[in-house]
């Protein structure tokens, strides 16, 4: 019994560190950032023929699915890259691309060519200077540890301090952008004048 309440203790206070990583992360992104990618979803939804298409590989695609869903609740024309009713993306649409290193081949790709035909690239990522920072138009600079690094990575070593990380591969990044992405539709929600009860009814009502 007090051997398995030993691992209960690690998972609690796995959420207890991952939570103030996430607290001590909001106080770092750049406020410049976030309010040019807000600027960008509003001009989007003010045109509803504009499309936001949200993309990511991995778990960072399931964090893309979980804000297009809530961009799709707002009324906003979002899709998700990978599902088969994505319509081609054209010029003033919002690509969102969700990469904790920036260098994920099949994101970068994409990015790319949305680039060419016009669209705004926004990148979610913990390296600004990676291939997709650099491609992109906005870029938000979100902390946490990389699949692809160890504690070499600057912010979650400043955050965290030097002892071994609790969270592995690219779990820091994935979960503070899950937030962050939550916090952006809060945001959007009082600048856009979206109810709770607006949102409701796009819920889908036909689930399994």
């Amino acid at each position: 019994m007090g051997e398995n309440s030993n691992y209960a203790d690690l998972a609690l206070n796995a959420m207890q560190e991952i939570a103030k990583f996430i607290s001590d992360a909001s106080k770092i992104i750049d406020p410049g950032q976030v309010e040019k990618f807000l600027d960008v979803l509003v001009e989007a939804y003010a045109s509803p023929k504009r499309k936001v298409l949200v993309m990511g590989a991995g778990r960072s695609g399931l964090v893309g699915r979980a804000f297009a869903m809530r961009l799709l609740h707002m009324g906003f024309n979002s899709y998700v890259l990978g599902e088969t009713i994505v319509p081609s993306v054209n010029k003033g649409d919002v690509v969102i691309a969700i990469s904790g290193s920036g260098r994920t081949k099949i994101i970068v790709t994409a990015a790319e060519t949305a680039k060419q035909v016009g669209a705004t690239v926004v990148a979610i990522t913990t390296y600004p200077d990676s291939p997709l920072g650099q491609l992109a138009d906005i870029v938000v600079k979100v902390p946490g540890r990389t699949k692809s690094t160890k504690m070499d990575d600057y912010f979650a070593r400043q955050i965290l301090g030097i002892h071994e990380p609790f969270a592995p591969l690219g779990t820091l990044f994935e979960d503070t952008a899950l937030v962050f992405l939550d916090g952006i539709i809060y945001s959007l929600m009082v600048k856009l004048g979206v109810s709770e009860d607006q949102m409701r009814m796009r819920h889908a009502n036909v689930e399994l």
